[in-house]
């Protein structure tokens, strides 16, 4: 292996420990600490262990979390309310509801009945619209991770192509907004991109988030470029041919250790960022 790797796992916990500091910054200065809350609706065994770990990391690292579980048979009307009950609590400075809510839920409703203001996971319309317009917002946790990731190894987009595999709303498309506000020249491809190998060998920076195990090849990876894997399969297997592409990158990130950590590292900061923001206002 010839590329180094794109260490997600550290630079989370770097960000972490800042957020620990913030977090009891804010709590000395206010007298109680930062507050995300988690709703999660139904009984999918892998949602629940992901909303299991943020609360335990929110534990971890000095927040304060307040978890609203709902049944499988909820109705998108009452899991609205219950997203609105914790939009209008001045207990809760950030809100996160679990991806994917049971088929029968219109999930988009459910998201838009986040306040923008608690909006810490970036899923709301307002906040994607923040992100294309570069307004002051927050950005989805996992694009917003990646773009960090990038920060910490001094990736500079800026001039360069970058191809998103990928188009899905809370990733896909709001990446390829943060990356085109930083100069970068962004290609979306899904599934309906015809040869999908030759925009993949153009591109100087390949982020994989079609939830294909090993969709993206080793052999089409630009000899230099810089490879993020946003996939997560069973046996750690990610989106991307790991072994052939490391051998023609210059950076990778693993699967697992690399975009996953920084999801909820992000999510703890925007959290505490949003409690900040509310105590400013308020004073």
């Amino acid at each position: 292996m010839s590329a180094q790797i794109l260490d997600g796992a550290a630079v989370a916990r770097r960000l972490l420990d800042d957020t620990a500091r913030r977090a009891a910054r804010f709590a000395r200065l206010s007298g109680r600490r930062p507050c995300l809350a988690t709703v999660l609706i139904g009984d999918d065994p892998s949602s629940h262990t992901y909303v299991r770990m943020k609360v335990n990391r929110c534990a971890q690292y000095g927040l304060d979390s307040l978890r609203v579980d709902l049944p499988a048979a909820t109705t998108t009307s009452a899991a609205v309310r219950a997203v609105e009950r914790l939009s209008a609590d001045p207990r809760v400075d950030g809100i996160l509801v679990q991806h994917p809510a049971p088929a029968h839920v219109d999930e988009r409703a459910v998201f838009e009945a986040i306040a923008p203001h608690k909006d810490v996971d970036g899923v709301t319309a307002a906040s994607f619209s923040a992100m294309a317009l570069g307004l002051p917002g927050y950005a989805s946790c996992t694009p917003g991770g990646i773009v960090r990731l990038l920060d910490a190894y001094g990736v500079d987009v800026a001039g360069r192509d970058a191809v998103v595999v990928g188009a899905s709303v809370i990733l896909g498309r709001p990446l390829g907004m943060l990356l085109l506000a930083r100069d970068a020249t962004v290609t979306y491809c899904h599934k309906a991109t015809a040869d999908l190998g030759a925009h993949v060998r153009r591109a100087d920076i390949v982020v994989a988030a079609a939830g294909v195990p090993e969709l993206i090849r080793g052999s089409w990876v630009r000899p230099g470029a810089v490879v993020v894997d946003a996939g997560y399969h069973p046996g750690n297997v990610g989106d991307v041919e790991f072994a052939a592409a490391a051998e023609r990158a210059s950076l990778i990130t693993p699967v697992p250790g690399g975009v996953g950590p920084m999801t909820i590292a992000t999510l703890l900061a925007q959290t505490v960022e949003g409690a900040e923001q509310r105590a400013a206002c308020a004073a």
